[in-house]
């Protein structure tokens, strides 16, 4: 029995219809942008594995890092305990987060740092003696398949058969372009309200991923950020996604006047190299925990929390991000992209273009609402990886988000596919 049918006796796979699904395709090898199958072909990894590769899979210098790192430890308990690689990684993150960001909490990945975030938001006004649990998020969003970052997500597919079990939350329209007076009204109306009792507001600075690469502009999300200052409630940043270069920044953040804060952190936080979460918070709120009384320790925790090898990664993905060529690459890609929407935007069937750092999007119209179950999904799909490209579309979204070490040359690959692609459905 081949391996991909051995897979489908055994193994459950993530966002899958495991009803008469395709064989997957078995990967053994990777090597820059490529994704090399059993079978010697070549796919380009045009969307980073999930958005999680930044430097490029396979890469050598994250491999020679994490191999020191095993051969010396693999892990430790991180209560009582600590080792190099977890405080030269928070030296380093602090570095480069937002100013106001003091202290790090580590996880295991994205929801987990949404969870810790959450908790973190909920207990200090509790410490305080000042509880404030109502929560404010963008409508549409993801956080995460954990229960506190579904609760904290859209109102979907994903979450329905969880609904009844989730907590409330109030959602409000994020401020995307013709929508940014509405977006602040109804957060004002909301926080306004103090019957909700609001204390915090989580948000994907920027860009919505899941919901379909929704953008939003920096001044928009300013003035939510600025009116929940005013109103005293805690604001929380997702960049699971939008950070380490992504929007052209280190974070997503960067690109704000106002400082969030808690930060979630992930994906390329090792690069795309092994599973790690973080999460960064405020002196103000660290300090809200500090107490004589252990009822005020923030009581979270997981098994590999701090892992060393995955520590060991992430500083080695650090290092990447201090060589000028990654920067260089992250805006000759955003460059690259900006021409290409040009390109797009004289294409008949194509709407709604967007573009904010290596990230690029565009829909294509259809009779069906734009979503993730749009039933352009499977077709568009198929006809990307027939021609060895990892193009994986949010139902009518398609979206390019590569790793950073991807040549003009096989961007092209990705941009002739799409255009080809496009053509064929002109006929």
């Amino acid at each position: 029995m081949s391996i991909s049918a051995k897979d489908i006796e055994m193994i459950w796979h993530p966002y899958t219809q495991m009803k008469n699904v395709d064989l997957p395709i078995v990967i053994v090898k990777g090597e820059g942008v490529w994704l090399i199958d059993e079978n010697d072909n070549k796919y380009l990894d045009a969307i980073s594995s999930w958005w999680v590769n930044s430097h490029g899979h396979a890469h050598p210098h994250i491999a020679k890092k994490v191999s020191e790192q095993v051969k010396t430890l693999e892990h430790v308990i991180f209560a009582g305990f600590t080792h190099p690689k977890a405080v030269e990684l928070a030296e380093r993150l602090l570095r480069v987060l937002p100013m106001n960001q003091s202290s790090i909490f580590y996880s295991d990945n994205g929801s987990t740092a949404v969870e810790v975030a959450l908790k973190m938001s909920i207990q200090y006004w509790e410490n305080k003696k000042k509880p404030k649990n109502g929560i404010v998020a963008f409508r549409d969003s993801y956080h995460g398949d954990t229960f506190g970052a579904m609760s904290v997500s859209g109102r979907g597919a994903f979450v329905k058969p969880f609904e009844s079990m989730l907590f409330d939350v109030q959602f409000i329209d994020a401020p995307i372009p013709g929508k940014e007076k509405d977006s602040l009204a109804q957060l004002e109306a909301i926080l306004d309200n103090s019957n909700l009792n609001i204390g915090t507001f989580i948000y994907e600075p920027l860009i919505q991923g899941a919901a379909g690469m929704v953008m939003h502009q920096p001044d928009a999300l300013d003035l939510l950020i600025a009116f929940c200052k005013k109103k005293n409630v805690l604001t929380i940043a997702d960049e699971v996604m939008t950070g380490f270069g992504r929007t052209g920044k280190f974070f997503a953040s960067d690109h704000l006047a106002a400082n969030p804060d808690i930060v979630c952190m992930s994906k390329g936080l090792t690069g795309g190299t092994m599973a790690l979460g973080a999460t960064s918070c405020s002196r103000e709120i660290f300090s809200a925990f500090l107490s004589d009384d252990k009822q005020k320790t923030l009581f979270h925790g997981h098994s590999f929390t701090g892992n060393p090898v995955a520590c060991a990664a992430a500083c080695a993905s650090l290092d990447l991000f201090d060589l000028e060529e990654t920067w260089l690459n992250i805006e000759r890609i955003s460059s690259c992209h900006r021409q290409f929407a040009e390109k797009l935007a004289k294409v008949e069937g194509v709407e709604n273009i967007r573009q904010t750092g290596t990230i690029l999007a565009f829909e294509l119209s259809s009779d069906e609402e734009t979503s993730y179950f749009n039933p352009k999904r499977d077709s568009i799909y198929k006809f990307f990886i027939e021609r060895k490209i990892i193009l994986r579309p949010l139902g009518n979204v398609i979206y390019i988000l590569p790793p950073y070490c991807i040549t003009n040359d096989e961007l092209n690959l990705a941009y002739t596919a799409i255009t080809g692609f496009l053509e064929s459905q002109a006929t």
